[in-house]
C-alpha cells in the first residue's frame, strides 16, 4: 500500500501530520506494509531565498497582527505538537525559502535516504530553529544522512531536480489540494490537514483491507483486523 504525503518544510501542521501518520501506522500494525513518498509544496513559492528573519516578525507582517498575538498562535500549535512528542521553539524559528531542501530530499530519495533527510530537516526547523534555507546547514543534514556533501552542493548549484519539484506541486494542483500537509492513501482515499488521529487509523485500516494486507499475528484480533467506520472515508 502505498501513501502519499504533500508538505512543506516550514509547515507546523506537516509535521505534526508525519508523526499522527507514524503512529497510526505502528498502532494499526500496517507498518512495514506501506511505502511512504514525501511530495513537494511550497506554502510560500515568494520567500526571498536569503531569507532568515525571525518567523514572529514575518508572520506579524503577513497578517498584520500583533507581536502577542502571533506568539498566541505559535503556543497554541506548539501544545498541538507536544501530543504527538514534538517541541517546538517557535521562538528560534527562522524565515525559509525550501525550495533548494525539496530538491536535495529528491535527490536523497533516489539514494535511498529519502525518509532521514526528511525527518532531518523538519528536526532542524522547528526542534533546533536552523535556517534550512542556508546551504551549509542543509550540507550538514545531508552530512548527517551519510550522503555525499559534495554531490549535494552539485544538486544546489545545478538544476536537477527542480522538474520533479514542479511537477509534484502541479499534480497537488490537480487534486485540489489548497494546504498541507495533504495525504492521499493508496491512490483512494485523502486525508486534508493534521486531523483528529482516529481519521489516519480509520482510513489507514480501511484502505489496507481493501489492498488485501494483513496484520502482523501480534496485532490481529480473533477475527482478524476489521474497520466499519465509515467516516474515514474522507
Amino acid at each position: 500500500m502505498k501513501i502519499e504525503v504533500w508538505s512543506d518544510y516550514v509547515c507546523p501542521f506537516c509535521y505534526i501530520g508525519k508523526r499522527q501518520l507514524e503512529i497510526a501506522l505502528q498502532q494499526t500494525g500496517y507498518e512495514q506494509a506501506v511505502e511512504i513518498e514525501y511530495k513537494s509544496y511550497l506554502l510560500d513559492p515568494n520567500t526571498p531565498v536569503d531569507a532568515a528573519g525571525s518567523v514572529y516578525d514575518d508572520l506579524q507582517q503577513k497578517y498584520n497582527m500583533s507581536l502577542e498575538e502571533v506568539k498566541n498562535m505559535g503556543d497554541n500549535v506548539a501544545e498541538r505538537a507536544k501530543s504527538v512528542g514534538l517541541d517546538y521553539n517557535f521562538a528560534d524559528m527562522k524565515t525559509a525559502n525550501t525550495v533548494k531542501a525539496h530538491r536535495l530530499a529528491k535527490w536523497a530519495e533516489v539514494e535511498g535516504k529519502g525518509k532521514e533527510f526528511t525527518e532531518l530537516v523538519l528536526k532542524a526547523y522547528f526542534l533546533e530553529g536552523q535556517a534550512i534555507g542556508n546551504t551549509d546547514v542543509l550540507l550538514a543534514l545531508v552530512e548527517k544522512t551519510g550522503l555525499s556533501t559534495d554531490g549535494a552542493k552539485a544538486i544546489i548549484e545545478g538544476k536537477q531536480f527542480e522538474e520533479e519539484v514542479h511537477q509534484d506541486i502541479a499534480i497537488a494542483q490537480q487534486l485540489g489540494v489548497r494546504g498541507v500537509p495533504f495525504f492521499v492513501i493508496d491512490n483512494k482515499y485523502g486525508i486534508a490537514g493534521a486531523q483528529p488521529q482516529e481519521v489516519f487509523e480509520q482510513t489507514i485500516e480501511k484502505a489496507a483491507q481493501e489492498a488485501g494486507l494483513r496484520k502482523p499475528l501480534n496485532m490481529q484480533g480473533e477475527n482478524g483486523p476489521t474497520c466499519t467506520d465509515d467516516s474515514c472515508e474522507i
